[in-house]
């Protein structure tokens, strides 16, 4: 049995055909505590979606499901959260976050959480 990974995920949304959407899911399914980040209030997986930004503790992973357009808005947030890894899922890669979380020892690995999670590597 996988080791659970507390999970925020960042884009989620209450749209079944997003891919946000489909992870948060997926994520509880296999057994990991998702705490939902978005722009509209609703609900996936169960969750209320947080349209503030949340204080959590011992968050393992981030997963980005937004633009690096509409990312620098974020990056305090992100990156105070002292996360051990930020998942950047395809669409999302940004350089400049990629080098800012280096710099404080957080991984970084640009990947698909579905996929991840799919083959047993998340």
């Amino acid at each position: 049995m996988e080791s659970t990974k507390k999970t925020l995920v960042l884009g989620a949304s209450d749209n079944p055909s997003r891919y946000s959407y489909r992870a948060a899911h997926m994520l509880k399914n296999h057994g990991h505590e998702v705490v939902p980040v978005g722009i509209r209030k609703g609900q996936v997986a169960g969750l209320d979606i947080h349209t503030d930004r949340p204080q959590e503790n011992d968050i393992d992973t981030v997963t980005l499901y937004v633009g690096p357009q509409n990312q620098p808005a974020w990056y305090d947030y992100i990156l105070d959260l002292k996360p051990k890894r930020i998942l950047f899922n395809p669409g999302t890669e940004n350089p400049e976050l990629e080098r800012l979380a280096q710099q404080r020892g957080i991984q970084t690995e640009e990947a698909c959480t579905l996929v991840l999670l799919s083959i047993g590597q998340y």
